[in-house]
């Protein structure tokens, strides 16, 4: 067995018991059982359980940085930016389900040197989001009187809910979910002048095959 898959196969058994029954009532001795292994392989890749419970919460935070940040390099306008990185948020929901979980119910037991290091990733994150919307205001795409922080805010915390209610087996496939959740932000945000440009009509629903038919 190479060291990868032993990491790989602590860190899956260690969520699954995190979510399960809380980071506080997960010993080492248990996480080591479940994934077969032993813990000398466990220090050997971990420095300790509080490393774990880092790196679990980094692995979602990781990817939707880099995706903001790919965004905001690849597309050239407030809206091809907002769109793609409000697609991958909600993406990253479907790829990282058991660490957001994870994130929400444990974060705060994150020791001080860790979660210093996922505060300088949130806050970098939150802040490309304020850069979107307001390069969007300057540029004239996005409504003036909202509030650029409560516009950013309010998309987070549409996002970051999907954790609880999202099932793959549901009626909306994630992919699906993604688009929904876009053409509601740039249906909020652009002003009514870009929502008519055609350049914009791109960004808006245009797939029949959704359970739904958008206005």
């Amino acid at each position: 067995m190479s060291e990868k898959s032993i990491r790989e196969r602590i860190i899956e058994t260690s969520m699954r018991l995190f979510e399960a029954n809380g980071y506080h009532r997960v010993t080492v001795d248990q996480i080591v059982k479940e994934s077969g292994t032993s813990k000398g392989g466990f220090y050997h890749n971990f420095k300790s359980k509080d490393e774990l419970l880092y790196i679990i919460h980094d692995q979602f935070i990781t990817y939707v940085l880099e995706k903001a940040e790919e965004a905001y390099e690849q597309w050239e306008t407030p809206t091809e930016r907002l769109q793609a990185i409000v697609k991958s948020f909600v993406m990253m929901i479907d790829l990282y389900r058991s660490q957001v979980t994870i994130f929400y119910q444990e974060s705060l037991f994150l020791a001080p040197e860790y979660f210093k290091d996922i505060e300088v990733k949130r806050d970098r994150y939150k802040q490309i989001m304020f850069t979107v919307i307001q390069d969007g205001i300057e540029s004239d795409e996005f409504r003036p009187e909202l509030p650029v922080p409560i516009v950013s805010m309010a998309i987070f915390g549409m996002v970051n809910w999907i954790y609880k209610w999202y099932q793959k087996s549901g009626t909306y496939s994630i992919e699906q979910i993604a688009d929904i959740y876009a053409d509601m932000v740039l249906h909020s945000v652009l002003k009514r002048g870009a929502m008519e440009n055609p350049d914009f009509n791109r960004f808006f629903l245009q797939q029949p095959d959704l359970p739904y038919k958008p206005s």
